[in-house]
């Protein structure tokens, strides 16, 4: 049986070439950066190439660049250190509802120390209104955090206009955006968008797993989080890992120049998916934004179906996919998002996400198109929901 993986957004593969570029770091090359010998020094280039190709990808200046171990961690460094170097000035935070749990909870636990928070609610399609988030703030809010994109759903936020009206409000507060989903895979430009600090995962763009950074816009105060170290500026200390950082470099300088030729085709499946399902099965709801989209990101509300059988179903089936983030996919919850976005318990509960990369073909659009509607019928079969609805539409 050929395999149809579709669940690129909780792990890809390496794009090609990454793995050349970390090999002498994992071989010969095992220098530590902070040493003074040769060995050490040219690894420590090798993570300075790496810097100024992330900051190429994203728009920023080298020095901007703290690397860390994962996305999650960008984002805990920015929420609790932005906030707690800001503190002098107030306490007050504003977060999106659909923010991801490495936001969320960060800011759960800064509330038992004292700071306070106004969650923005979001539309049906999750987006996030500039207007609402400029009213939340208040004279002593100081971090704003919306994500740039939502790997659930796939919606893009309208991150520049929340900086713009962030600002005109209050100049001085500071605004983080998790881009975790978003960079390398869509444009980004941290001075176009205004931001402060900005999260970003190699991971996310064809890069190794357990390579992330974060932006962090010159003259910015921030109190580390992982302290004992001067790697990163002092900002984030703990020996460099040389090869996951070289390889997110390669990724980077990859993605830049292929984003053009991946969005087209991967937009084009993608449209394929969030139009022909719901052709094939009746009920099938595509969640998110179209307009405002991620390009290799096709996520569907299907009613009468849990999303885990739906998963285990489609992976008899030969077809990997996710029903939400792969970060509380074993947490048998709800999706926060679908909920925030005013989807009802039942229907959220049979959320799917379909995420592609540049290899995916149309035959494995196919696969699934081909696949799906058994699949479901069969899983509502088995529905009292299904079932009771059958009876009522008979009436």
């Amino acid at each position: 049986m050929k395999r149809v993986y579709l669940d690129h957004i909780a792990a890809a593969p390496l794009a090609p070439g990454v793995l050349e570029k970390m090999r002498p770091f994992l071989e010969a090359g095992f220098g530590n950066p902070q040493s003074l010998h040769s060995d050490g020094q040219a690894a420590a280039e090798a993570v300075e190439e790496s810097r100024e190709r992330v900051a190429a990808l994203i728009g920023a200046a080298p020095p901007e660049i703290i690397f860390t171990a994962s996305g999650t961690e960008a984002n805990n460094l920015a929420v609790k250190g932005l906030a707690q170097a800001q503190r002098a000035k107030g306490n007050h935070l504003v977060v999106s509802a659909v923010e991801h749990a490495s936001v969320l909870n960060p800011v759960k636990t800064l509330e038992k120390s004292g700071f306070q928070a106004t969650i923005v609610p979001v539309d049906r399609q999750g987006r996030v209104d500039p207007a609402a988030v400029a009213g939340a703030l208040r004279e002593d809010t100081i971090l704003v955090s919306v994500m740039t994109a939502n790997s659930e759903v796939g919606t893009i936020e309208p991150i520049a206009e929340i900086v713009r009206a962030v600002k005109a409000k209050s100049p001085g507060v500071l605004v983080h955006t998790d881009a975790v989903a978003a960079a390398g895979n869509i444009p980004l430009d941290v001075e176009a968008l205004g931001v402060d600090a900005l999260s970003l995962s190699g991971n996310a763009f064809y890069g190794p797993r357990g390579s992330a950074a974060l932006f962090l816009r010159k003259g910015t105060k921030l109190v580390p989080q992982i302290e004992g170290g001067v790697q990163e500026g002092g900002r984030r200390g703990g020996t460099e890992d040389v090869p996951a950082i070289a390889g997110m470099g390669e990724a980077a300088r990859l993605a830049a120049a292929a984003m053009p030729e991946r969005t087209a085709c991967m937009t084009a499946l993608r449209d394929r998916l969030l139009d022909g399902l719901p052709r094939r099965v009746e009920r099938v709801h595509p969640t998110g934004s179209r307009e405002h989209r991620l390009p290799y990101h096709a996520s569907f509300c299907v009613e009468f179906v849990e999303g885990e059988s739906l998963l285990l179903s489609l992976d008899f089936k030969g077809i990997a996919a996710s029903s939400f983030s792969a970060c509380t996919s074993k947490s048998l919850k709800v999706s926060h998002v679908l909920l925030a976005m005013g989807l009802d318990h039942a229907l959220a509960q049979g959320s799917l996400i379909f995420s592609l990369v540049e290899t995916t073909s149309e035959t494995d659009i196919d696969a699934v198109m081909d696949a799906f509607p058994p699949v479901v019928q069969r899983l509502r079969d088995m529905s009292p929901l299904y079932t009771e609805f059958l009876k009522e539409t008979r009436r």
